[in-house]
């Protein structure tokens, strides 16, 4: 049913990447509300402590989920866009390579933690949240996204990490 508010642009960002693009999810009120439910039906039934939400799409349902699961909300950015101390891991992209950080003090030692993004693709973003969360003490319960693009075998460098998509392309 969610498909019908995914729409694939040609070409972008870059020639020979067909991009999903999540507006017309947004748009709409009732997908919105599907998109929302199914992501929290695959969360797993333990307290999360913390949704950390990629930048910047992984932002918008992050948030959301956090307030269904009675969580706190922590931002995953990229370099120079938070305003505090930080800690960084590098990682590859389907397009190129990029950095990604979290606030030094956005995850305790033992926090159950949800990762949360609307796509995964070559999943180096999420292994890079993965390894911040890690490196600060946190539990990854889950890497949860809105689609998987299979073709890109993201969940290769998820490996060992719960990983749970709502749709697949």
């Amino acid at each position: 049913m969610l498909e019908k508010y995914i729409r694939d642009i040609q070409d972008f960002p870059k020639d020979g990447v067909v991009f999903k693009d999540i507006a017309p999810l947004l748009q709409s009120p009732e997908g919105l509300s599907m998109c929302l439910s199914n992501l929290k039906a695959v969360v797993p039934d333990v307290k999360i402590d913390k949704v950390i939400g990629m930048e910047s799409r992984g932002f918008l349902f992050g948030a959301m989920l956090a307030k269904r699961l009675k969580a706190g909300f922590v931002l995953a950015r990229k370099p120079g866009k938070l305003p505090y101390k930080t800690i960084s891991q590098s990682y590859a992209l389907e397009y190129g390579e990029d950095t990604i950080e979290m606030h030094i003090d956005a995850i305790e030692k033992g926090e159950k933690v949800l990762v949360h993004d609307d796509v995964l693709a070559t999943g180096g973003t999420a292994n890079a949240v993965c390894k911040l969360v890690e490196q600060l003490g946190g539990i990854v319960v889950q890497c949860n996204f809105i689609m998987e693009i299979e073709a890109l075998k993201g969940r290769q460098k998820l490996d060992g990490y719960d990983v749970k998509a709502i749709l697949s392309y």
